[in-house]
């Protein structure tokens, strides 16, 4: 598969290097090059920040028929709770008419994709039979098992989850052994 990777960042390298090594073409753009990255690809990995993506999308040329893999967080300030409103994933839909949004790879640090767990389960929400497909493949290659989640209506509960992580987390806790088991 042709996979282009918005983003230079820990979850580009940590997912990026498995799907290298099974043999998937990789392009990545950082501060620029969406639109070559995105004609290139089959799929695209939205690994920047949030808010970043939706200055992106629009430079990033036609997206219809691609694959968009949504692994952003939003926490809010204080990293507790989501920002109010419509969740990442629709918003990101929105932007991108015609492109086949798949949320995945949210729950989990870079440092957990660096290494998973074999008994790691990824929750995977779209609306796209092919793209599941696709994503499954590509979380299958990151050496994890993928569990559908429900559509894309369905995104909202993953983006929940991780900002609910991520408070545990800003407060010093493991939020990590809520998600990974001690033996993972």
């Amino acid at each position: 598969m042709r996979i282009g990777i918005f983003g230079t960042g820990a979850m580009a390298t940590a997912l990026g290097t498995h799907w290298t090594n099974a043999g998937h073409e990789l392009r990545v753009a950082g501060r620029g090059r969406w639109a070559e990255v995105a004609a290139f690809a089959d799929a695209v990995l939205l690994a920047i920040p949030a808010d970043a993506v939706f200055e992106v999308l629009p430079q990033a040329g036609p997206l219809r028929g691609k694959v968009l893999i949504d692994c952003t967080n939003q926490p809010g300030p204080t990293g507790t709770e989501p920002p109010p409103g419509t969740p990442v994933a629709t918003r990101i839909a929105a932007a991108a008419p015609g492109a086949h949004v798949v949320k995945a790879f949210n729950l989990a640090s870079a440092d957990v994709w660096r290494k998973p767990p074999a008994t790691l389960t990824v929750p995977l929400c779209g609306d796209d039979p092919a793209a599941l497909d696709a994503v499954r493949t590509l979380v299958r290659d990151v050496g994890c098992t993928p569990v559908l989640g429900g559509g894309l209506d369905r995104a909202h509960l993953l983006e929940a989850t991780a900002a609910f992580a991520i408070g545990l987390w800003f407060a010093g806790e493991d939020a990590q052994a809520i998600l990974v088991s001690a033996d993972g």
